[in-house]
């Protein structure tokens, strides 16, 4: 998926020169330079950041960092000259994700632009939707046809594994040592058969003719 940040920064060269600091990051640029420019960029299209000045000519940044918290989590950058403590408290209330003030250091802009690029990916691959199923590892919320189910640390665990490796078939001793840490002298005989059954049970996935998760006796574990 292309990344975007939009960039809403009335000054032309800054505009311009966040552009050229941060081409390294590879994402699409969109630049607006009123509030009004900025408001019609997000309601055509996605956008996976915000650096956003707080005085613009048609409105305070403050209060469309505001309006954008009513629909949106993206991160929001906020830049500005204001530098008071109180400026930036008020700002990271009003739902920013940082603050930075002008004259600011390019490089360093980047870096900032560059973890939260990361993080986001990250958190991207921890929530997964398969057919009925919808999976957040980061919140640990689980549901089924849109129903959350409850499911213990160890069925967790080895749900996230199957997940990540679906298609493949996964030999026993692997599941093992990630679920239980390596420390598998510990686990009784047949704990990895009982926790696959419970997953199962609580995922409905009971099929043998459609299942998610299949059992190659004397093998490993493969998950679809």
């Amino acid at each position: 998926m292309m990344k975007r940040i939009l960039i809403v920064e009335d000054d032309e060269k800054l505009n311009e020169g966040i552009c050229l600091a941060l081409r390294e990051t590879d994402p699409e640029f969109l630049q607006a330079r009123t509030i009004g420019a900025a408001r019609e960029i997000l309601s055509q299209m996605d956008v996976q950041m915000v650096l956003l000045d707080i005085h613009l000519p048609d409105g305070n940044g403050m209060d469309f960092l505001k309006e954008i918290r009513k629909r949106s989590q993206v991160p929001v950058l906020i830049i500005t000259v204001n530098d008071m403590e109180m400026d930036i408290v008020m700002g990271l209330e009003s739902g920013a994700n940082d603050y930075i003030t002008k004259p600011f250091s390019l490089m360093v802009l980047r870096a900032w632009v560059a973890v939260w690029l990361r993080n986001q990916e990250k958190s991207r691959h921890l929530q997964i939707c398969i057919d009925d199923f919808d999976f957040d590892f980061e919140r640990m919320i689980y549901r089924v046809r849109g129903q959350e189910v409850e499911l213990s640390k160890t069925e967790q665990k080895l749900l996230r594994i199957l997940v990540e490796n679906r298609g493949a078939t996964l030999r026993r001793g692997r599941l093992l040592d990630y679920v239980w840490n390596e420390q598998t002298e510990f686990v009784e005989e047949h704990a990895l058969t009982v926790t696959v059954k419970r997953l199962r049970d609580k995922l409905g996935d009971t099929s043998e003719s459609f299942s998610y998760i299949k059992t190659v006796y004397g093998m490993a574990i493969h998950g679809r």
